[in-house]
């Protein structure tokens, strides 16, 4: 991963290269949490509002058990576990039990359709389907297609000796678990980043990699056993399950889980102020929803924080300014993508130094160089290709030879993002080379939208793209050419659209127009298309 920097980077790289690392011997991430277990074993780890807590040592027992029946329904080292979960209880004890035994969990977003189900099924290489004991239908017949098993899981009760699992005991595992140990080369999660020009990619992250990227949140945030959250996000992307879940569990802290299994405007601060919580992290879109709803319908009280983190997408500093105001605490604004970890870089705390409306941070445990085309590190206040380095780094994509050799040309990970240094060493984000669509944190191929509009029987041409929006940042549009003699209509689009894509993907307006602006070559370029029809609106 790292050969082939040349001498002159290397010299560049004294001169201009953030490195943020310090040497550590690599770490297993179920070693980290088991040692924490031991540490504060009657601090609460996990509660579900109005609902049930769970103590560390609780929930450690849980996993151990849960991880003890998967060896014995026959799960190898190795072996991918899909998850298809809101955000419970079960989801954390299944996917910590499903790393601890050796296993790696792949944790899949409830909305997919059938048909996303079994392209994420299928490129995990999944062996089994863990569901809630309510089930998810599409994730269901995908795997039925696929000849999957489906399992689910139930925790009936807080003082229930073990987490409920519908697993078919086939065989004696070959160790027990408590000899089971966990090695930092581990693959211990599966998870798809959005790809711009084909189906998204499959990125492996190792329990060293986990782990070294939770000592990395939890160092620069200062958690501790005092710290406790309400977690807003989903816990199937790297923000919600790394920063928010498993950096607060490897501190010894708590984190709460909303009684609806997702995020709830309206339960949010009653949540914050019962289980005394002192952060919370967000993307964009939720901060805005909650400084809306605060608007209109105060709270009588807010808890004092000691910070609140946006990450996933751009913050504008308008809103940072407005939230700092209105909450009363630092807002502190991140860099992240799956390939890393989640986090990159981040704001400091106020005591650490000034946060910066606008720019991202420092980076936190890894190098970070600001690279031209040719590989060569760039000064400050010059834009080139973010690109990074160090323990948290995948060690690339899963059976993608192609992308990989770009992905980690001169020995550095390219993030595919345009941005630069200030004199003080703070990243700016200027753009993206890539034509993904960032709605509210969700990355969305336009390539993959583009695919399904054209299998509609009357679409000839299709085209979606991005165009900014206050809420999400951005919001996904589609232009498209019917077929000769079609009469299909905005309304067509969309529902056809809505039965092939997840709710978030589905373009919020359709042009119907009879040409789309193409190159000199012919090739459509999506910005102009973008610029075309918002010229339009």
């Amino acid at each position: 991963l790292y050969t082939n920097v040349s001498h002159s980077h290397i010299s560049n790289a004294y001169l201009s290269c953030h490195n943020h690392t310090t040497m550590q011997a690599p770490k297993a991430l179920t070693g980290l949490l088991h040692r924490v277990a031991g540490i504060f074993p009657s601090h609460h780890a996990v509660s579900v509002s109005g609902k049930f807590q769970l103590t560390h040592s609780r929930l450690h027992h849980l996993v151990e058990r849960a991880a003890a029946r998967l060896l014995s329904a026959g799960i190898k080292p190795g072996d991918v576990i899909a998850l298809t979960f809101p955000n419970t209880v079960e989801f954390i004890i299944t996917f910590l039990a499903v790393i601890r035994a050796r296993a790696t969990a792949a944790p899949l977003n409830s909305a997919y359709t059938g048909e996303e189900f079994e392209f994420y099924l299928s490129d995990s290489e999944s062996k089994l389907l863990i569901t809630s004991k309510e089930g998810n239908e599409p994730a269901q017949a995908a795997a039925s297609k696929l000849s999957i098993p489906v399992s689910t899981a139930s925790l009936d009760e807080a003082e229930a000796e073990e987490l409920s699992l519908s697993l078919s005991y086939t065989e004696s595992p070959t160790a027990s678990i408590s000899e089971l140990v966990n090695d930092a080369s581990d693959v211990a999660l599966f998870l798809h980043t959005s790809g711009t020009t084909s189906r998204p990619k499959g990125v492996p992250l190792t329990q060293n990699n986990l782990a070294s990227s939770v000592e990395n949140i939890k160092s620069v945030y200062k958690l501790t056993e005092s710290d406790s959250t309400v977690i807003v996000l989903p816990l199937f992307h790297v923000h919600g399950l790394i920063a928010a879940l498993l950096s607060s569990l490897a501190a010894g802290a708590s984190v709460t889980l909303p009684a609806a299994g997702r995020f709830s405007a309206s339960s949010f601060w009653s949540d914050m102020l019962t289980y005394n919580a002192t952060w919370y992290t967000a993307v964009p879109t939720v901060h805005q929803i909650l400084l809306e709803r605060h608007l209109k319908t105060p709270e009588p009280v807010y808890p004092k924080l000691r910070f609140i983190r946006s990450c996933s997408a751009s913050l504008a500093p308008v809103i940072l300014e407005r939230l700092e105001e209105e909450f009363g605490a630092p807002v502190l604004e991140a860099y992240a993508m799956t390939e890393a970890s989640h986090l990159m870089s981040t704001n400091p705390l106020p005591e650490d130094g000034p946060h910066r409306a606008g720019s991202v941070g420092k980076p936190v445990g890894q190098e970070m160089a600001i690279l031209d085309e040719k590989g060569e590190i760039l000064k400050n206040d010059v834009n080139g290709e973010v690109c990074i380095r160090g323990p948290n780094v995948t060690k690339g994509y899963k059976n993608n030879p192609d992308a990989n050799i770009s992905a980690f040309e001169y020995g550095w990970f390219h993030t595919g993002d345009i941005g630069f240094f200030d004199s003080d060493g703070y990243l700016h984000l200027v753009g993206r080379i890539k034509e993904l669509i960032n709605r509210g944190g969700e990355k969305i191929s336009p390539i993959e939208v583009d695919a399904v509009l054209l299998s509609h029987p009357e679409i000839a041409q299709a085209v979606a793209f991005g165009v900014p929006d206050d809420k999400y940042g951005e919001e996904i549009k589609c232009a498209i050419i019917r077929k000769e003699g079609s009469k299909i209509d905005e309304a067509e689009v969309q529902r056809f659209s809505k039965k092939n894509l997840a709710s978030f993907k589905v373009p919020k307006e359709v042009f119907i127009t009879d040409s789309l602006p193409k190159t000199a070559t012919g090739k459509i370029l999506r910005r102009i298309v973008a610029q075309h029809f918002i010229s339009q609106t």
